[in-house]
């Protein structure tokens, strides 16, 4: 039987190894995708440190997957081998909770299925994956730049294009990093009056450069005082994983304004409610999105022009990519590329 190379956790804090394994055949709703580049994300330390619940070991990482259908499964109408699709966070859902009854896929209430976490992902040459987490890549874009749209790009777009802000609003950015960089970029495109708010000088060219009108660096200024200057910001965009950092930004807002977190950490904000009641502000988080959202992300990012910083690594060094990723010095994303 043809052979596949993928990188494996072989159990809960285990290391990142690469193995042999079957080339797998796709099941029926199903298809087959040789993997041309897979981003690192953050959230794949959720497989790597066994901290998803119900995780099965050996278990392939990956949710940032650009490749090509290789192989379809029975039952698979409209998708056929050589289409150039991208696969993300959203990889399934039941189809028969309330949420999904709404058409709310992303908020499945049975465990919405994740490549890497409940099923194999895209450290890998080949993976299988339900035809309804499937996302058509435009030809514009190559794997590479494709690849961290489906998490980090989609995320970012779909909270800003959800968020209720309008061109020429104020708008602003927690962190310069993986999901900032990529959140700047969006914002300025959509034409909101972008802030861009992160530790240091250092980022500011950068952020300046991505599209930002104004540079807030929370080691030499106020950052909430600074967005009061400037009017208020209607939105925060919170993609940096810091819970003191995103109570410290809300005062910043304006009257009706809202923080969107998308920073993934488990400390609780601390936020006086009588901040949020005198200019009726308010707090939400925001998911990635569906396969169609994905697509919506990636044409958006044609049209003008918005594209990741990634480093790239071949897969046999993921585990060298991943360390690089955790210790947060990557610019911005990482992402991993099988040579096909």
């Amino acid at each position: 039987m043809a052979k596949m190379r993928a990188v494996q956790v072989p159990y809960a804090k285990g290391p990142l190894e690469l193995v042999e394994r079957d080339i797998p055949e796709p099941g029926a709703g199903s298809v087959r995708i040789k993997v041309q580049a897979c981003g690192i994300c953050y959230s794949d330390s959720l497989t790597k440190e066994g901290i998803f619940p119900g995780l099965q070991y050996p278990r392939v990482p990956g949710h940032e997957i650009a490749g090509v259908i290789d192989a379809v499964g029975p039952g698979v109408p409209g998708w056929e081998p050589g289409q150039r699709v991208g696969v993300g966070w959203h990889g399934g859902h039941c189809g028969y909770c309330n949420s999904c009854r709404r058409g709310d896929f992303v908020t499945c209430q049975n465990a919405a299925q994740i490549p890497g976490i409940s099923y194999d992902g895209g450290y890998a040459d080949y993976m299988i994956a339900p035809a309804g987490a499937l996302a058509l890549i435009p030809a514009e874009l190559s794997p590479v730049e494709a690849g961290p749209l489906m998490c980090a790009g989609i995320t970012t777009f779909n909270a800003l294009r959800h968020s209720g802000a309008r061109p020429g609003d104020v708008v602003a950015i927690l962190g310069v990093g993986g999901l900032g960089h990529l959140g700047v970029q969006f914002a300025a495109k959509m034409g909101f009056n972008t802030v861009a708010i992160a530790r240091g000088q250092d980022k500011g060219p950068l952020a300046l450069q991505l599209g930002a009108r104004h540079y807030i660096d929370t080691l030499s200024q106020d950052p909430a005082a600074a967005l009061l200057k400037l009017g208020g910001a209607k939105v925060i965009l919170a993609t940096a994983a810091n819970s003191k950092a995103m109570s410290a930004v809300v005062g910043g807002l304006g009257v009706g304004g809202k923080l969107i977190v998308l920073g993934v950490v488990m400390e609780p904000l601390d936020v006086p409610p009588i901040t949020l009641i005198t200019r009726r502000l308010s707090i939400a988080g925001w998911p990635s999105g569906t396969s169609l959202d994905s697509q919506d992300t990636m044409a958006f990012s044609v049209l003008t022009g918005v594209r990741s910083m990634s480093e790239v690594f071949p897969l046999e060094r993921a585990a060298e990519a991943y360390e690089r990723m955790m210790s947060g010095k990557a610019r911005f994303r990482v992402v991993l590329t099988t040579g096909a």
